[in-house]
């Protein structure tokens, strides 16, 4: 079974890899970078000062825990145990896959950047509370995850449990986030 899924998500792979084109190779790329999303996040905070005032600063720590925890577990309770090879790293690979850009660590089950985006983009759905900014994170989340795929560095596997460990995380640090809010940060 567990060979049947392999092959699975190789051959997925192989198909979403395979879909490129040099415009969408920068565009991924651009997608996957650091730094890329600084104008979006900067505006994701001034929505959340514009609503919560001075409060904004216990849910940078909060959105930051998220990251954290997400980033954290995705290495050593993932990378680090299973050793997933990265697609770009696999030498039963190498020719078949269109790689932009570096390839990064040696193991990637699980994305990090699906587990650290969807963290943000439930955690903050949950902030906002509407279904629009909701939506539209978790399109932002998918979108750059999907990236890594198209880069040659992830497989759909990775990236959907990194989806999923994120989506746990940021869930599951709401309610602790809330409460420490209500004992810490009063008016």
């Amino acid at each position: 079974m567990i060979d049947y899924l392999v092959k699975l998500d190789t051959d997925l792979f192989i198909f979403l890899n395979g879909l490129h084109s040099p415009f969408w190779d920068s565009v991924m790329l651009f997608a996957s970078g650091k730094l890329t999303w600084l104008p979006f996040y900067l505006l994701l905070i001034y929505f959340i000062a514009r609503k919560h005032k001075w409060k904004t600063l216990w849910w940078l720590l909060a959105i930051a825990v998220v990251v954290l925890v997400a980033d954290q577990l995705s290495v050593h309770l993932f990378k680090n145990v299973f050793q997933r090879l990265r697609p770009c790293h696999n030498p039963d690979l190498s020719g078949v896959i269109h790689l932009v850009g570096r390839c990064g660590g040696k193991f990637g089950f699980v994305s990090s950047h699906a587990a650290n985006t969807f963290g943000v983009a439930v955690f903050l759905s949950m902030l906002y509370r509407n279904l629009w900014a909701g939506v539209g994170l978790l399109i932002w989340a998918g979108f750059v995850s999907y990236s890594r795929i198209y880069l040659g560095v992830h497989y759909p596997a990775d990236v959907i449990v990194g989806a999923i460990l994120g989506s746990v995380v940021g869930f599951a640090l709401w309610k602790p986030a809330i409460w420490l809010m209500e004992r810490y940060a009063k008016n």
